[in-house]
């Protein structure tokens, strides 16, 4: 079947892999739409995420949706024809993570499309998969895959508000306006925030921030003052939300945010630490939460997205078939062009 496969920095090729029998718990899927993620264009461009390298090839892709196929002997609550999203981490349930309700921290996770392991945890940018019935979760005819595909990433910025705690009557703001720091406005609004401020520097992604709820829009390339006057008075913010997985952006949240407010880490770092205010973490006494991944909260964002609770649509750029991957991953990787690119099949 046919699979897209990343074998190194700017190398996606189009290759075949066998089809996987299906288990007694298990359900294979014709995967119908992917969405191509942060970490998925880090592995095209980089070969790596962070100290996860390529080392054989990678199958890339951990927001799936699709229709089941086939089922296995023991499998009750699903059938062949029903529309599914496929949530892409399938936890142990025994190690003392799980044990404790963090599965997110599962040490024997597999999560689609992760060079963390060798051999890597393939993901779903192909043709079929085969995964545990409890990974596949009904959808509405009237719900298209693509929007289907959006489980994924709503889920960790659902999961990223829930870590924030209470944000009723909150003035939020998100640094880094792509699908997830645009998600995370959307959940910070749903859970009752009443000022919801979106920082980048990039316009169009701010434009789309706008679309889906941001109250205000903050280019801090070209207008630092705006951003300048939320660090009044030790701070105008009450929970900041760090998406841009830069220093400087968490160097903005640390000195927005009011004394005792929060901060939730959401991007993965990278660059250069130099200049970010470390110390004002104490002075103000700041509140620094990490937020890692999702736990039931894709059940939640499937039933969102399924009830119309949310709508994602504004975020979806374009659906590029999966013959053109690699075209796909360029528009991704084009800020100006795109917030959320899907493949489909």
């Amino acid at each position: 079947m046919l699979n897209c496969e990343i074998h190194g920095a700017q190398d996606l090729r189009a290759g075949e892999c066998d089809v996987a029998p299906v288990g007694p718990t298990q359900v294979r899927v014709a995967v119908k739409a992917v969405g191509i993620c942060g970490s998925d264009l880090h592995y095209y461009r980089h070969g790596r995420v962070g100290d996860f390298v390529i080392r054989e090839p990678l199958t890339p892709g951990h927001e799936a949706s699709g229709q089941v196929l086939e089922v296995g002997a023991a499998v009750s609550t699903i059938k062949p024809g029903d529309r599914v999203a496929i949530n892409p981490s399938r936890v142990c349930g025994v190690c003392k993570y799980c044990r404790m309700g963090a599965s997110n921290h599962c040490e024997n996770v597999f999560f689609f499309g992760s060079a963390s392991r060798f051999p890597h945890m393939q993901g779903a940018m192909r043709e079929q998969v085969v995964v545990e019935d409890y990974q596949c979760l009904p959808v509405p005819d009237a719900l298209s895959f693509e929007i289907a595909s959006f489980g994924e990433p709503l889920a960790v910025s659902l999961h990223a508000v829930q870590e924030a705690g209470s944000l009723l009557g909150q003035t939020v703001m998100v640094v880094g306006a792509g699908p997830i720091g645009a998600l995370i406005l959307m959940a910070a609004k749903l859970a009752g925030a009443s000022r919801l401020i979106a920082v980048d520097i990039v316009d169009q992604t701010l434009e789309a921030c706008a679309r889906v709820g941001a109250t205000q829009t903050i280019n801090v390339a070209r207008d630092p003052e705006a951003l300048e006057a939320l660090t009044a008075g030790k701070g105008q913010v009450d929970v900041c939300f760090e998406a841009s997985g830069n220093y400087v952006g968490l160097a903005n949240c640390i000195r927005a945010t009011r004394a005792r407010g929060t901060i939730v880490q959401v991007g993965t770092l990278s660059g250069n630490s130099d200049g970010c205010p470390f110390n004002q973490i104490m002075v103000k006494s700041l509140s620094m939460v990490g937020s890692f991944r999702f736990m039931d909260e894709y059940a939640w964002a499937i039933d969102y997205l399924s009830r119309r609770l949310l709508d994602v649509s504004p975020l979806l750029t374009a659906s590029v078939p999966a013959a053109q991957a690699r075209d796909a991953f360029e528009l991704a990787g084009d800020r100006t062009k795109a917030m959320k690119v899907v493949v489909t099949f």
